[in-house]
């Protein structure tokens, strides 16, 4: 495990790009709590997630990832049996039943269910390679998800569930999806939107009829919030106010700061080039994953680190999309910088599955 050659195929690139972006992110929540004595307490709650889930990640790192094929059924099976909980005897808030209260620490297993469903579905998909790419192979694949998606979707969650469809469907496609079912796919997706449309909570259809059209007359709920955020993100400027100096989120202009609008914080306080750095920084750990996956000697491996890629490009284009208002206001953290304890394991988690691949690729 210590030998020199055993970490010849870690990539510390993108271990050292996944550190600045958790340090940064620490850096950035100080500055959104600033003054804020309710939450004095996150930044070093954050640092303790932030402790375990590297400890997590190296441990995860050393194991053979071919290791993780003997659990997916336990796996799974222990994810549905989290969700079913939450759903019963779930933590509420913001009008949501998504978290489990253990002590003094709420865990969201929505958070895990993202990695469980990658490993599933790699085990699924590299198990039936050799077989014909049909309905049935491909309405099995959708079984082992909707059984994931369908409580994460009654929480509510509308957001993880479209993750996860995501990158059901991007591990479809890399793993030999034919060209005839995309259309299908396709088709599909924009019926089912409609067909659900009157099943979503009154808030969910608000945000989306919100979205569609503005009222520029609103000065309250998710409106203010979207106009406080492209505010926030104008005032940065193009080098910024410098930071724990930006008067939006110093003076509590911008609500949820710490989490769903730290993109816009950034901006502030470190401006159109601060936030460039950012997003190609991110980019830069999108492809790292994308070149595991191209180096992996297995489809097993190949579809961890494509599906791991998937859920950080996804998550970071829709954190950043509702900032600027490209899309409707839905809650997803910004990967490795956002305040949340459940979303930096599970993320460090998979960094720990993208570096196992990188290190035993050649152990088969």
């Amino acid at each position: 495990m210590f030998r020199r050659e055993f970490w010849r195929n870690f990539d510390f690139f993108l271990f050292g790009s996944v550190l600045f972006l958790c340090v940064f992110g620490l850096i950035m929540i100080r500055s959104t709590i600033a003054g804020n004595i309710e939450l004095a307490n996150y930044v070093n709650r954050q640092a303790t997630f932030l402790g375990i889930g590297m400890a997590v990640m190296l441990g995860v790192t050393v194991l053979d990832y071919h290791y993780w094929k003997n659990l997916s059924k336990l796996m799974y099976v222990f994810i549905l049996a989290f969700l079913g909980i939450i759903l019963i005897i779930g933590t509420t808030s913001f009008g949501a039943q998504r978290w489990l209260e253990v002590g003094l620490v709420n865990i969201q297993p929505a958070e895990l269910s993202k990695i469980v469903v990658i490993l599933v579905l790699a085990h699924y998909f590299s198990h039936n390679e050799k077989k014909p790419k049909n309905l049935r192979w491909l309405a099995t694949s959708f079984i082992l998800v909707a059984g994931i998606i369908v409580p994460i979707f009654l929480q509510p969650n509308l957001s993880t569930t479209i993750l996860l469809a995501v990158i059901w469907f991007s591990m479809l496609w890399i793993s030999g999806l034919p060209t005839k079912y995309v259309v299908i796919f396709g088709l599909g997706g924009i019926a089912l939107g409609l067909i659900a449309f009157p099943f979503l909570e009154p808030y969910q259809q608000e945000r989306i009829l919100t979205f569609i059209k503005p009222d520029e007359n609103a000065r309250h709920g998710n409106t203010y919030n979207v106009e406080q955020a492209l505010i926030t993100i104008g005032s940065g400027g193009l080098l910024g106010q410098g930071y724990n100096s930006g008067t939006q989120v110093q003076l509590r202009f911008l609500k949820v700061r710490s989490t769903d609008y730290i993109f816009s914080a950034i901006a502030e306080e470190f401006g159109f080039i601060g936030t460039l750095i950012l997003i190609a920084i991110l980019i830069f750990v999108i492809v790292r994953c994308i070149r595991a996956a191209r180096l992996a000697t297995d489809m097993y491996g190949s579809l961890i680190a494509f599906g791991f890629a998937t859920l950080i490009a996804f998550q970071t284009m829709v954190n950043i999309g509702v900032n600027l208002r490209l899309i409707p206001v839905t809650g997803q953290t910004l990967p490795f910088i956002s305040y949340g304890g459940s979303s930096l394991l599970s993320l460090l988690l998979g960094i720990g599955l993208i570096e196992s691949v990188l290190l035993h690729r050649k152990t088969l």
